[in-house]
């Protein structure tokens, strides 16, 4: 892909507007949102790690997350992007392996973030 002003606003709309589909699971998101980062990359833009963590997390808006965000977020100061991928990699993997209400994501959260932060 070329480093022209088309192809790097095409990218960064894609990027901004970035919004987890219903029939998407977290892991093809997660994927899907690391293709669309190492794009940019490729066409040196350069992207805060912490944004890709914020433009992640605002991916999941719209699809009842709100719980497990609040829960994420609840007395951080930052975030990196590998550790919210990998604590939604954790969710999806718990998601799979059983049923869960919306209460017991929070309840995950909590284990998962606890376990990262040691």
């Amino acid at each position: 892909m070329t480093k022209n002003v088309e192809n790097r606003l095409h990218l960064k709309r894609r990027l901004y507007h970035f919004q987890l589909k219903r029939e998407t699971s977290i892991s093809d998101h997660i994927n899907i949102h690391t293709k669309l980062l190492t794009d940019l990359t490729n066409l040196d833009i350069v992207i805060d790690d912490e944004d890709k963590a914020f433009i992640l997390l605002s991916s999941l808006l719209c699809k009842g997350y709100e719980t497990f965000l609040l829960t994420l977020i609840n007395g951080r100061a930052s975030f990196s992007h590998n550790e919210v991928t990998t604590v939604l990699m954790n969710l999806d993997f718990r998601r799979k392996d059983k049923e869960c209400s919306s209460s017991d994501i929070s309840t995950e959260v909590l284990a998962v973030r606890e376990s990262s932060l040691n």
